[in-house]
């Protein structure tokens, strides 16, 4: 491909992107993949400068831009090297026009800024659309951190977890045997932070009641030594079937119990439930703001009547797990986004109506930010995530 030519196939792509994010359609990632199965020709140089331009473009524009073309020719205003691919060649895009339209210069989508967290200032919110290390966590149930280090070179313990290893980026983790082996699983710091405030010990019930895949289902069952009741709970069945084959790999698919829950009616499913955890947490469906540096493009996706939605299930999953606590169990309450109305204020709306509750700050990382604590890209090298430990009374 001539380099006008991925300009052009840049535009295509970003397109495709645009319209999924406005229908709420597929990632980014996989429709770059699924438009270069369709392009053999394309060689692997070819793949990544296209990947890289279609990235570039969409960590530019913090509200969807028009079209793929607007969205290229706003940094080629700025990039004279880009600007000569617009061409007009026979595989290229056609020349920029004087009046040519581009996206408002700007990171983050303009009506979310106000509803962030007084904590994300002007290089937080930078720091929002930086490229995420890569973290993996050592699967205590059959190997230490200090054993696996030597691994990789350069690898780096994460001081503020006890099994979290940091590693350079470009580490091919895929392809490990360790991580098909089950010994090591790919996690965020931030998620290993939250699983580890939950505190969990061998014996114990613990409900993981939006298990997804099971991320910090795994991480529970390791801290648990393998040992005790773990219930991961979701209401879609292909996230919790990949849960399966994982806790399988991580030696301790005997003790996960998985229930599919069904929407809106979550609480009759988790009835026999009803004061008998120790633990629950609530890794809850949220903006994914925390995680826009992973997926730039799911700014676009977000709208305010949608994350109203949202902060309405969350409270509403709330509602549904404080019962299921034993007196003096403790609920968990984590979303991987920066925006109040989803973590501070669900918290403190929560312990207004049952003021007998006690948030306690239960781990020495983050800043704390109410009744909870906040983890941040920039502070704290984790995505973003807001997470209160909350206490039930005896």
């Amino acid at each position: 491909m001539t380099p006008a030519a991925r300009a052009q196939a840049a535009i295509e792509l970003l397109d495709l992107v645009i319209a999924a994010a406005r229908d709420d359609g597929a990632a980014a990632d996989t429709l770059i993949a699924r438009y270069f199965r369709d392009r053999r020709y394309a060689g692997s140089k070819d793949r990544r400068a296209v990947r890289d331009l279609v990235y570039r473009a969409i960590r530019a524009w913090g509200d969807r831009p028009l079209s793929g073309r607007a969205a290229l020719a706003g940094l080629a205003r700025d990039d004279a090297d880009l600007a000569a691919l617009f061409d007009g060649s026979a595989h290229g895009p056609e020349p920029l026009r004087a009046d040519e339209p581009v996206p408002e210069a700007a990171l983050l989508p303009s009506w979310i800024v106000p509803e962030l967290a007084g904590l994300i200032d002007d290089a937080e919110q930078a720091a929002l659309l930086n490229r995420a290390p890569l973290h993996i966590r050592a699967n205590a149930l059959v190997a230490t951190r200090e054993a696996l280090l030597p691994h990789w070179p350069d690898a780096q313990p994460i001081a503020t977890t006890r099994q979290g290893i940091a590693l350079p980026a470009g580490t091919d983790v895929e392809k490990d045997p360790l991580l098909a082996s089950g010994t090591v699983e790919i996690q965020d710091a931030g998620s290993q932070i939250i699983a580890e405030a939950c505190e969990v010990r061998a014996g114990m019930t613990v409900l993981d009641l939006c298990a997804g895949a099971g991320g910090k289902t795994l991480a529970l069952a390791a801290d648990m030594g393998g040992e005790g009741r773990l219930i991961a709970a979701d209401s879609v069945r292909d996230r919790l079937a990949r849960l399966v084959p994982r806790a399988a790999r991580a030696g301790c698919s005997g003790m996960i119990e998985t229930l599919l829950l069904d929407p809106g009616r979550e609480a009759r499913s988790l009835a026999h439930l009803e004061g008998q955890c120790d633990v629950v947490l609530i890794d809850a469906p949220c903006s994914g703001s925390g995680t826009w540096r992973r997926n730039p493009e799911a700014r676009w996706r977000l709208t305010p009547d949608r994350l109203d939605r949202i902060v309405a299930l969350q409270a509403r999953l709330l509602a549904v797990a404080a019962p299921l606590v034993k007196p003096g169990g403790r609920l968990v309450y984590a979303v991987c986004s920066l925006i109040d109305r989803e973590g501070r204020d669900q918290v403190q709306q929560f312990v207004r109506l049952a003021p007998l509750w006690q948030a306690r700050r239960a781990i020495d990382a983050g800043r704390p930010w109410g009744e909870g604590t906040l983890l941040t890209p920039r502070h704290d090298g984790t995505d973003g995530f807001f997470f209160a430990v909350l206490e039930k009374p005896c």
